[in-house]
Formats: structure tokens, C-alpha cells, sequence
């Protein structure tokens, strides 16, 4: 079966269930009788529930019908909420500095409202020590925990070792205009 919609003379049942144009309940009549109100009314007839017995048919106006519903998964679309996962890459012997950097990082994506992959990398001998990575992470997830929660823990992967940061539901993310109102007015203060 295929899912594009039948309309007037693609239709090959004996009788069909009509459905008017304003939505009233025509009744069980048979095809010829249809396509002839249809034709009548300047119409189509639509199958809008095929796997119904019979099938239901509307008479409309099929391409302000098409129209309106491909308005429709635009607008859908529009609304949609795209996830945007950033990553950050750290070393088990980060020096303090540069971890405060990285983190500074994921608290800027946190805010913005974006998930984050934490990796870190793992080299030769370092592979051997695996719980310097899963300590570095647990200390990364205590200080970010008022931002943002870890969705994925720790979890080995080859060289690498992965962990998934997200930000609190409750939290509206900030966009990069309202963090510079924000310094400009403490900067005026």
C-alpha cells in the first residue's frame, strides 16, 4: 500500500463513507454517487481513513488541504528545540589552570542551554590508570553540579573515557545578548 493520499477517480471501492464539506455526516453512498457530488460541489473527494470499512472520504478542496497541512509541519518544525551536544577534551594530568579553563567552557555551554561531552584522552601508560580520569570527572560533575546535572556516567571507551553533562530543565538558557547586558550593567555599576 502506499501512504500518498487517494483522491477522485483513484479510489476503487464499491461505496465509501461521506463526509460533507463542512464536516457533516453524508452517510454510506457509492462511488459514482460521490465523485457526481463532488464534481457538483467543484470539490474533491478525499480518502481521509482508507483502513476504515468503508472508507471515509471527505469532499474538499484538495491543494488548499496539501497547503495548509505542509504550514502546518512547518510551523511544527519551527517549534522544535534542536539539541546541540558540545564537547570538551581534557588530559588525566591537567594542571589546575587549564582544568579551571575548560571548565569556565562548560559553564558557558551549560548556560547557553547546550548538553556537553566531556572526554578525556588517555596516552600510553596513562590507559593503565583509569581512576585518575573517573576522579578528574566526578571533580568536573561536583563543580558544575548547580548548572548542570550528568545525564551519562563515566563509562571507558578505548583511550577514552566519556561523560555526558546536561542542563537543569528548570533553567532558561542564556543567550550570548543577555550575557553581555548583564556585564555591561556591572560594569556601570
Amino acid at each position: 500500500m502506499s501512504s500518498e493520499t487517494r483522491i477522485n477517480d483513484r479510489i476503487r471501492v464499491p461505496e465509501v463513507r461521506l463526509v460533507g464539506p463542512a464536516g457533516e455526516q453524508v452517510g454510506i453512498v457509492r462511488i459514482e454517487d460521490a465523485l457526481r457530488l463532488a464534481e457538483e460541489a467543484d470539490l474533491d473527494l478525499v480518502e481521509v481513513a482508507p483502513q476504515a470499512r468503508p472508507p471515509v472520504c471527505k469532499l474538499m478542496d484538495y491543494g488548499k488541504f496539501k497547503y495548509e497541512s505542509a504550514q502546518k509541519a512547518r510551523e511544527s518544525r519551527r517549534n522544535q528545540q534542536m539539541t546541540v551536544i558540545k564537547e570538551q577534551k581534557l588530559r588525566p594530568k591537567i594542571d589546575s589552570h587549564d582544568y579551571d579553563t575548560k571548565k569556565g567552557h562548560i559553564v558557558r555551554f551549560l548556560n547557553q542551554g547546550h548538553k556537553v561531552k566531556v572526554t578525556i584522552m588517555f596516552r600510553g601508560r596513562e590507559q593503565s590508570r583509569p581512576e585518575l580520569g573517573y576522579r578528574l570527572l566526578q571533580r568536573l560533575a561536583e563543580d558544575v553540579a548547580d548548572l548542570g546535572v550528568v545525564e551519562s556516567s563515566p563509562k571507558q571507551d578505548g583511550r577514552n573515557m566519556i561523560m555526558f553533562l546536561a542542563p537543569h530543565k528548570n533553567v532558561k538558557p542564556r543567550t550570548a545578548t543577555k550575557d553581555a547586558e548583564t556585564e555591561q550593567d556591572v560594569a556601570a555599576e
